[in-house]
Parts: C-alpha cells; structure tokens; sequence
C-alpha cells in the first residue's frame, strides 16, 4: 500500500510564505515524475508545478517566479516552496506522484490535501 501524506499547509498573510512537504511512503520500487495541483474553492483542480525523477521542472504560469517545487529522491519527499503568496493562491494544495511498484507497474497516486489560505 502507497501512501502520501501532505504537511505546511495554513493561514498566512499577502506577501507572506508557506512550505509544503509531501512524503511518499509503503510498498515502493521507484517514484517517477512528481507534481504539486491545487483546486480553488469552486473551481477545478490545476497543476501548478511538475518535476520529473531527473529535476526538470515546469511551472503554471500563475505561480512562476514565486513558487519552486523539489524532490529529495533519498527519502522520497516532494517539497513546494511558495513566496510571495496572493488571495488567488488560497485553494487545497493536492500531491500527486507516478509510482513504480515492487510488480513494476506503475500507478498515479495522490495525497489527501492540505489547506493554504492566503487573507489579511
């Protein structure tokens, strides 16, 4: 059984910054590509930041310049750092990874989501 769990989610102010973590864990034999999605209250869900088992990156536009995904292969975490955060980026904040079991197949898994609301 696979697992992600998310954490750093919270209430923070315009301008302010948030950390997420995602750590993957259970019966696993390689985590492929990896992505942080959102989906805003009422609205569909969206990816945000992407990031292959390489370090390749791509960005929604809405988040480039202020948001920067990670991974640390070793312990088979995914991190999403968030600066300069806006109103428009409150929204539950999903992980999502590609993940080879001991079987050598490979499933789409997500977390179960944490909370980031941006207000004053």
């Amino acid at each position: 059984q696979v697992q992600l769990v998310e954490s750093g989610g919270g209430l923070v102010q315009p301008g302010g910054s948030l950390r997420l973590s995602c750590a993957v864990s259970g019966s696993i034999f390689g985590v492929n590509a990896m992505g942080w999605y959102r989906q805003p209250p009422g609205k569909q869900r969206e990816l945000v930041a992407h990031i292959t088992s390489g370090g390749t990156t791509n960005y929604a536009d809405s988040v480039k310049g202020r948001f920067t995904i990670s991974r640390d292969n070793a312990k088979n975490s995914l991190y999403l750092q968030m600066d300069s955060l806006k109103p428009g980026d409150t929204a539950v904040y999903y992980c999502h990874a590609e993940i080879t079991t001991p079987g050598l197949t490979t499933y789409g898994y997500w977390g179960q989501g944490t909370q980031v609301t941006v207000s004053s």
